[in-house]
């Protein structure tokens, strides 16, 4: 376990529910990983680099609802500019997403 936070550090980390509207392959990145293109309502469309090419292929993605970080500084991945946090489990070395049971408005806040 990592050092106790108290809730006000907790509550500075903006997790919020996005649909992700597009998927492209992301050949250029160091490790597999796709470029996300996620809707986030209200928030508008951001941009994440995932290395969940395991587990998940782009036409299961499309769609999908998933949490994410929205408030960490852009992120300069290759020529890719990831501006969100696609969060998951750690299983082994691969990634799964983490999602609503239940689909939410897009923007929705996770806490």
């Amino acid at each position: 376990m990592n050092d106790t936070i108290t809730f006000e550090d907790f509550s500075k980390v903006d997790l919020r529910i996005g649909t992700i509207i597009e998927v492209n392959d992301f050949p250029e990145a160091r490790n597999p990983a796709y470029q996300l293109i996620i809707d986030f309502g209200d928030l508008g469309i951001k941009k994440s680099s995932a290395q969940i090419t395991t587990l998940y292929n782009k036409e299961n993605l499309l769609n999908k609802q998933i949490v994410a970080v929205v408030n960490f500084p852009k992120k300069q991945i290759a020529k890719f500019m990831s501006e969100c946090l696609v969060v998951g489990a750690v299983k082994a070395k691969d990634v799964v997403l983490l999602n609503p049971e239940n689909r939410v408005p897009n923007g929705s806040v996770v806490g």
